[in-house]
């Protein structure tokens, strides 16, 4: 499945945001990262449908990809 171009750049937007956040480097570098990321490839080929996962998902995927893992902001699982 393939979603709307100019609803794929809104997301684009908003996980490039949250990743230049996380890591603590500037939106451009963010982007950049984004763009040249295996995230971004699967996302934007609607691979599993990436695309309909969330923006803090894709983010932390993102954070995951380059090494820049933390405790993941959309879903933690604690053990007792």
């Amino acid at each position: 499945m393939n979603a709307h171009p100019i609803i794929l750049q809104n997301k684009y937007a908003r996980i490039v945001k949250l990743f230049a956040e996380w890591a603590n480097i500037s939106y451009e570098e963010a982007l950049g990262k984004f763009y040249d990321s295996k995230t971004y490839e699967l996302v934007s080929q609607g691979i599993a449908d990436m695309h309909c996962r969330s923006d803090e998902y894709l983010a932390d995927e993102l954070m995951i990809e380059y090494g820049l893992c933390k405790q993941s902001k959309s879903f933690v699982i604690q053990h007792s």
